[in-house]
């Protein structure tokens, strides 16, 4: 009989081909389209800015450690708070989504790339100037604080004068541009790009929770980018519309943006369930348990998500009717959550489960999902939420939420894709330490906010007085803090030494079920030397042990051995496009030579871009380039 290696080896022969020549060096990382690069770029910046966000974290815990300290001044605690959060949201946390989403989606569709592979890259310079725009503030003390939300009328230039607020709002234009442009791209690969045989109910679920978040993007985003630009006239050109002295509507902008800004949740922790339903089958060695109702309740989440944002208004005051239908809606997105927590479980549920660094990541999600989840539900409640408002409650809450569920579920999905992208295995010893520190860190830093919140202790403030009560939570709290960041340390250093000399990993490391697993640890620029037709929804363990052949295409018999592969070609047109916005953006808070200079980059950039042509490499299946 047959091994498992060699089984895998007959089923990879027919996809993989010798690995073409390509250019190498800085230009060609500048200048790439392909998918995997991409995300590796996404992934580096992403966890760049999640240490830059978590450092200003630690400022934040450690002025807070005792009553009245002087650590920071209250106006720097406010930039801090204020650039926490934007760092976390926009710049930490949902591009290393999107780095899962580059990198894995083409290959989990069996397909060679996304289907706009130069809008790709383009959008992956917005993400990375818009990052830098934001930051620039420190660099010349324009640094924003109005908070991560940027609440009108703080936002005026009556209460916030000089520049910080605008590179906040003109940041986060670009990078909402950045994200857009990638929603319609994963939208068009899902629907167009899937290999034959591969029906929308045979997707992976990560697929799904991409198809679905990507919609959320589309839908959600032009509405704070509506209201970034009505901020944006007001304070360039002396428009009115949150100027309360002009009869404006400050509650606009909170309209505005919690319209955006919840489902803006479900595009953080949606790709995060996707990993894990990933993860758990394969671990328990079982299928996933109820496909069909994690995918129906995936497009639920995704739905009712936009009928929920008032629950962040209930104390604006718009009355018991409108309060009483978000509180209702609130109670009931939490059944299709709930849903899949119940499927996770029974997925578990009398398995043959390998408890390895990414199972146990995948597991700390649930635990702290679930708490974060019913800390939700006690904020459905108008009565109760009145009391939980801007305490330290609500920041226990989605901490939970956007830490203990979105963060952690992309550390297990880190550990588990990592030998597919370098082809070694992260060390264990140092994975499970990993998960132990951050794990017993995140729980004392967080848990101990709903007692303060329950106290009182309300959020965005930068001292306490003694008398309050609150010194020793808070310094639960602070110590907490360090111990998460030396769990943070430590994945670091098992990441560098990993990937310089961890162990060789495994043609099939995990004995995995989808066709990402199909090709070479890394994978070929072209993923697949024959697009594989799917016939199973597991389509890998379909084919290792259910004694489904390995099958090609109608084509591939077709001039076999004259057909090649076309690789698009490197392009410099997104990132100058990119840069052109960034600079014309620039220029509307300095001089208008700045603004027509970034305008005529961006044109001439769109001109090049449009008549650049198709190009590109053809690659045979001898590896020869012509």
């Amino acid at each position: 009989m047959a091994t498992h290696d060699e089984v895998y080896q007959g089923i990879r022969s027919g996809f993989a081909l010798p690995r073409p020549q390509s250019t190498t060096g800085f230009w060609s990382w500048v200048t790439t389209v392909d998918h995997k690069r991409i995300g590796i770029m996404y992934f580096v910046t992403s966890i760049f800015f999640f240490l830059v966000g978590g450092i200003e974290a630690l400022f934040i815990r450690a002025q807070l450690f005792a009553p009245n300290l002087n650590l920071i001044s209250a106006d720097r605690f406010n930039q801090l708070f204020t650039m926490h959060g934007t760092t976390m949201v926009f710049l930490a946390v949902m591009p290393l989504s999107a780095a899962f989403f580059n990198y894995l989606l083409p290959l989990m569709l069996g397909a060679r790339d996304v289907a706009f592979p130069r809008l790709n890259a383009f959008s992956y310079w917005m993400y990375l100037f818009g990052g830098i725009f934001i930051n620039l503030g420190w660099f010349v003390e324009a640094v924003p604080a109005v908070g991560w939300f940027g609440y009108a009328n703080l936002t005026s230039t009556t209460y916030t004068p000089g520049l910080a607020t605008d590179y906040w709002a003109l940041g986060l234009q670009i990078l909402g541009i950045g994200t857009l442009v990638s929603g319609f791209n994963f939208i068009v690969t899902i629907l167009n790009m899937r290999a034959p045989g591969m029906t929308l109910m045979k997707m992976p679920v990560f697929a799904w929770t991409t198809l679905v978040t990507s919609f959320l993007i589309i839908f959600s985003f032009p509405s704070v980018t509506v209201g970034l630009l009505l901020l944006t006239f007001d304070r360039l050109f002396g428009a009115n519309f949150f100027e309360v002295a002009a009869n404006a509507d400050v509650v606009l902008w909170q309209h505005l943006f919690w319209i955006f800004g919840h489902p803006e949740v479900y595009i953080l922790i949606l790709p995060a369930m996707g990993i894990v339903s990933e993860i758990l089958p394969t671990f328990a060695r079982k299928p996933l348990f109820g496909y069909s109702v994690m995918v129906f309740s995936t497009m639920l989440i995704g739905f009712m998500g936009f009928m929920v944002w008032s629950h962040h208004m209930f104390t604006v005051g718009l009355g018991p009717v409108v309060n009483s239908i978000f509180s209702l809606a609130t109670m009931a997105i939490a059944i299709p959550t709930g849903v899949k927590i119940f499927n996770w479980i029974s997925t578990l549920w009398g398995g043959s489960i390998r408890f390895r660094t990414p199972l146990l990541f995948a597991l700390g999600f649930i635990f702290m999902f679930m708490i974060g989840g019913l800390s939700g539900v006690m904020h459905s409640s108008a009565p109760s939420n009145a009391q939980q408002q801007d305490t330290y409650f609500v920041v226990a809450h989605f901490h939970y939420v956007l830490i203990g569920g979105a963060i952690f579920a992309l550390f297990a999905g880190i550990y588990y894709w990592f030998p597919k992208v370098t082809g070694r295995l992260m060390n264990e010893t140092l994975g499970k330490l990993n998960f132990i520190l951050m794990f017993i860190g995140f729980n004392v830093t967080f848990f101990p906010m709903h007692f303060l919140g329950l106290m009182g202790m309300p959020r965005r403030i930068y001292t306490y007085g003694p008398e309050l009560g609150l010194t020793f939570w808070n310094q639960v709290s602070t110590v907490g803090a360090f111990i998460l960041a030396v769990g943070v340390a430590v994945f670091l250093v098992n990441l560098a030494v990993s990937l310089r000399r961890g162990e060789i990993a495994a043609a099939d490391p995990w004995d995995a079920r989808t066709l990402e697993w199909m090709t070479s640890n890394p994978p070929p620029v072209y993923n697949f030397a024959e697009i594989p037709v799917v016939s199973a929804r597991d389509e890998f363990w379909a084919r290792k042990y259910e004694g489904v052949a390995a099958r090609e295409s109608a084509a591939a018999h077709e001039n076999s051995g004259e057909r090649g592969i076309h690789l698009p070609g490197n392009s410099y047109f997104p990132i100058l496009m990119a840069a052109g916005i960034t600079i014309f953006s620039l220029g509307l808070l300095y001089h208008a030579a700045v603004t027509f200079t970034g305008l005529a980059i961006t044109v001439l950039s769109l001109f090049g871009w449009a008549f650049e042509g198709v190009g590109g490499t053809i690659v045979y299946p001898e590896g020869e380039a012509r």
